[in-house]
């Protein structure tokens, strides 16, 4: 594994540490300004959407949640990378993913600044 592969996992970690939080600012800092995320019925565009989305989640349905996400596929050119993964949320007095609730998870980061971030996200169910 490279440095910039390294780089690349090591802000799905910080993300997953500030969900473990549940840190809607630490999160969305790893999110670029004009970020997109895109789920079943979900649309949001900009680090303030996904801090918003994920302040309100993390005090509510999301409390108390962890998210789990096993990189499949990573790859780095340049200053772009895209991550496929298989991941899911484990909620509160769960033990693992339920197998319907499991998603394949598309990542596109970009090095901006020196800095890999978030640039789109995007999840479908496996099933």
């Amino acid at each position: 594994m490279n440095s910039s592969e390294t780089a690349v996992r090591e802000v799905l970690g910080r993300l997953y540490e500030a969900w473990a939080d549940g840190d809607a600012d630490a999160f969305a800092g790893l999110y670029t300004d004009d970020a997109t995320v895109v789920m079943p019925g979900v649309f949001h565009q900009g680090r303030g959407a996904v801090r918003d989305y994920m302040a309100a989640a993390f005090d509510g349905p999301l409390k108390g949640s962890r998210a789990v996400d096993e990189p499949q596929v990573v790859r780095v050119q340049g200053d772009t990378a895209i991550i496929v993964s298989r991941a899911g949320i484990v909620m509160a007095g769960e033990q693992e993913v339920p197998p319907e609730h499991e998603r394949l998870a598309t990542w596109v980061l970009s090095r901006r600044d020196g800095r890999w971030l978030v640039s789109a996200y995007a999840n479908a169910p496996t099933r």
